[in-house]
């Protein structure tokens, strides 16, 4: 995967967007719109197809919110764990069928690849976690927490709140790189000659299988820690 980024500066000031960034970002968006619209759209008392998909993600939802927190408290935030897994979900998947490289340029990968893109997640969650204790809790009692029940460890609850965004961000870009990077290595031995081929078909469809998975789990997993996070902030008995 030694290839460059796309990447495009905005009138000489010395900022760059990746351009790859920007297009999977949108796309993985539009799918995850798409997908939402098709199954609201007809809404029916014995759902089919699509509509029994998007009333699972909302069961699997609530579930992880309810074990986490009482439902009167959490259920503002099912909304914001389906977009969570669902855009997660689509972003790991994204980068698995194919890969689109132009000259040097990787144009086509899964956005969470990409560790500025996880690193923006989490610290987009961290956010959310402060603004919601702060909103439901009040700013003096919501500051308190930092301080109860030792003053003392206010500065390892700060050290906290930077190792959770980081630790939260680079376990969902390293575990996605790391299928995207090992598929690469496989389609470069299958492309290498008809025995590399022969060689490499097999591990390559367990890889991707594996990936599937790996995807999953990584989607559920950070949409968890989403809501761990957030009952740590605006319920009262943590």
């Amino acid at each position: 995967m030694n290839h460059e980024a796309p990447l495009w500066e905005l009138m000489d000031t010395g900022i760059y967007f990746n351009l790859a960034n920007v297009l999977m970002i949108t796309v993985a968006s539009l799918i995850v719109f798409i997908i939402a619209v098709a199954a609201t759209r007809q809404l029916a008392m014995k759902p089919t197809g699509i509509q029994n998909f998007i009333e699972w993600v909302m069961d699997f939802v609530k579930n992880i919110i309810n074990s986490n927190m009482d439902w009167r408290t959490g259920g503002r935030f099912l909304m914001l764990g389906m977009t969570l897994i669902m855009y997660i979900f689509v972003s790991n998947m994204l980068g698995l069928p194919f890969a689109v490289v132009v000259g040097h340029e990787l144009w086509w990968k899964s956005p969470t690849a990409d560790p500025a893109i996880t690193l923006t997640l989490a610290v987009m969650v961290m956010g959310l976690t402060h603004y919601y204790g702060i909103k439901m809790r009040g700013g003096k009692a919501y500051a308190k927490t930092y301080v109860q029940p030792m003053g003392f460890l206010f500065p390892l609850k700060i050290i906290e709140e930077f190792s959770n965004t980081l630790t939260l961000g680079l376990r969902l870009y390293g575990n996605i790189y790391a299928g995207e990077l090992l598929l690469s290595l496989l389609v470069g031995l299958g492309t290498s000659s008809v025995f590399g081929a022969l060689g490499a078909v097999i591990p390559m469809l367990a890889w991707q299988g594996f990936s599937v998975f790996v995807g999953s789990i990584q989607a559920f997993i950070f949409t968890m820690l989403t809501m761990v996070y957030l009952s740590h902030k605006v319920s009262d008995d943590h």
